[in-house]
């Protein structure tokens, strides 16, 4: 039987998570051409600061590299830039690095086009040495800036704006954080935690000019940036500026294709665009239930679903994701999800130990956890997660909800006797003294 034919635009981690089920569930059912316009394979992209810090080579965070596309009878073009997709004649388009036109015929479409970086339009933005936070490009320009120049500014404090800075701070640089709101991480973070975090990395070295807005930046005269100037009138020295104030789905090649989009590419909880059944969207680039989700849980949960509808098994169905939120620094623990602002309706239980830089506080509503919000130490994280995700009663928990799963009850001896007597003697004595001293 001739099989039928997939193109995937975008090489990032949601397609390839999507091609990967794919794979799993129909090995055989299409052949597969993957375009990716950056010129690497498929690499791990929330791992980008650990590469900024030194902390991993960007041979350590490749996903896949080619001769696994090779392996699966995958075509793969990378450095290659779709320019144009013909809906009628389903066609796809594609320019290399060099100039080639490729074309590739589809039977089914996979848009996986990701998202791209905010930049803010104030003046000096296109001046050397300013750039954004994506991709390994990006962040490879920040390390050579490292080598030969000493002041950076980073433009946003949020995730990534913070992982940016503490990479740059290892490697050398003064590092100053610009925030337009008044604790860092302030849509992931309360005000205490947040408090928490800013102290913890100006023990680092690294500054933070909160409450703050860029009004230009400066030209040292030779078409480099010297100085970060801000709307109070003040500046900061700064030959690195770094902007990761946000990304916007990327919907270009959509919107060209006469694709429904509003802030992204509109899909049902099929992954299937609204538009066109024959083709799906799924990552960065996807909106779904007016939702664009920018972290990569999500964009893997909506892999596995697409995938079953390529696969034509018809079973998966998206529903939306809770998304939490780690920090990729080194040394530094937190975690949030859910309403952890709180609010009218709800019920918010604290724990702080500010000597020892912990700080806790869950969030109920009709004895149900829809809250959390942990720093210093998030081990638990995953398990306040579960416990949103099923919607569980917790009134039966609250006593010890604050410090994490309970622990398994010790059984009583003659429990521990009758679980032990099957066992050969010097076997059961073992048995008995471990149980004994737990």
């Amino acid at each position: 039987m001739q099989k039928m034919k997939l193109v995937v635009v975008g090489n990032g981690m949601a397609g390839m998570r999507t091609v990967e089920e794919l794979l799993r569930l129909a090995p055989e059912l299409y052949e597969i051409t993957v375009f990716g316009a950056e010129p690497h394979p498929n690499y791990n992209r929330i791992m980008l600061s650990p590469v900024l810090a030194g902390e991993k080579t960007v041979e350590e965070i490749v996903l896949h590299p080619r001769d696994w596309y090779a392996q699966h009878g995958i075509t793969l073009h990378t450095g290659c830039r779709v320019t144009a997709v013909d809906r009628m004649r389903r066609t796809v388009r594609a320019e290399a690095a060099d100039g080639r036109v490729i074309e590739a015929g589809y039977d089914r479409l996979l848009l996986a086009t990701g998202s791209n970086p905010f930049m803010l339009p104030v003046p000096g933005a296109d001046l050397q040495g300013v750039i954004a936070y994506r991709d390994i490009a990006d962040t490879e320009a920040m390390i050579a800036a490292a080598r030969t120049h000493r002041h950076a500014v980073v433009i946003g404090g949020g995730v990534l704006g913070l992982e940016a800075a503490n990479g740059l701070a290892h490697r050398g640089m003064q590092v100053t954080v610009v925030h337009t709101n008044a604790w860092p991480m302030d849509k992931q973070l309360d005000a205490e935690a947040g408090a928490l975090l800013q102290r913890a990395l100006e023990a680092r070295g690294i500054a933070f000019r909160l409450r703050t807005h860029t009004a230009s930046l400066q030209d040292d005269g030779s078409g480099r940036v010297r100085a970060v100037h801000f709307s109070d009138g003040s500046e900061v020295v700064a030959d690195l500026v770094v902007m990761a104030v946000g990304i916007r789905p990327n919907v270009a090649l959509a919107r060209q294709m006469r694709l429904h989009c509003e802030r992204g590419i509109v899909v049902d909880d099929t992954l299937q665009t609204v538009t066109d059944p024959r083709i799906y969207a799924v990552g960065e680039c996807a909106q779904h239930r007016g939702i664009a989700y920018g972290l990569v849980a999500p964009l893997y949960e909506q892999g596995r679903v697409a995938a079953t509808h390529l696969a034509q098994m018809g079973i998966g169905r998206y529903g939306g994701s809770l998304t939490p939120l780690r920090l990729k620094v080194t040394g530094i623990e937190l975690f949030s999800a859910g309403n952890f602002m709180g609010g009218e309706g709800t019920d918010t239980i604290v724990l702080r130990d500010p000597a020892g830089g912990i700080y806790r506080k869950l969030v109920l509503q009709d004895d149900r956890l829809v809250g959390v919000c942990l720093y210093g130490d998030a081990g638990e994280g995953s398990w306040y997660l579960d416990l949103m995700r099923e919607r569980r009663k917790v009134a039966d928990l609250r006593d010890q909800l604050m410090f994490g799963p309970p622990a398994q009850p010790i059984p009583p001896v003659a429990e521990i006797v009758t679980n032990v007597t099957s066992l050969a003697p010097a076997q059961a004595r073992r048995a008995l003294a471990a149980e004994c001293e737990m």
